[in-house]
């Protein structure tokens, strides 16, 4: 996943950065650094954690997390 296609994501699911965040269940300035795709820090870039195109795509098909009910 690209830092533009977390961006299309998040506009697909109509979700504010903020919004977006909580339901990744990431911080804000982690989100921003990944949507952005360099580092708040050192402004180098980044490479977005493995697991964020599943869970997006997990949370833009409705799933919850095993053990949680809808």
């Amino acid at each position: 996943m690209t830092p533009e296609e977390l961006r299309s994501w998040q506009a697909r699911m109509r979700l504010s950065a903020l919004q977006a965040r909580k339901r990744l269940g990431v911080s804000y300035a982690t989100y921003r650094d990944c949507a952005e795709g360099k580092s708040r820090n050192s402004g180098r870039p980044i490479a977005l954690p493995p697991l964020l195109p599943l869970a997006c795509a997990a949370l833009q098909a409705g799933l919850a997390p095993i053990g949680q009910q809808h």
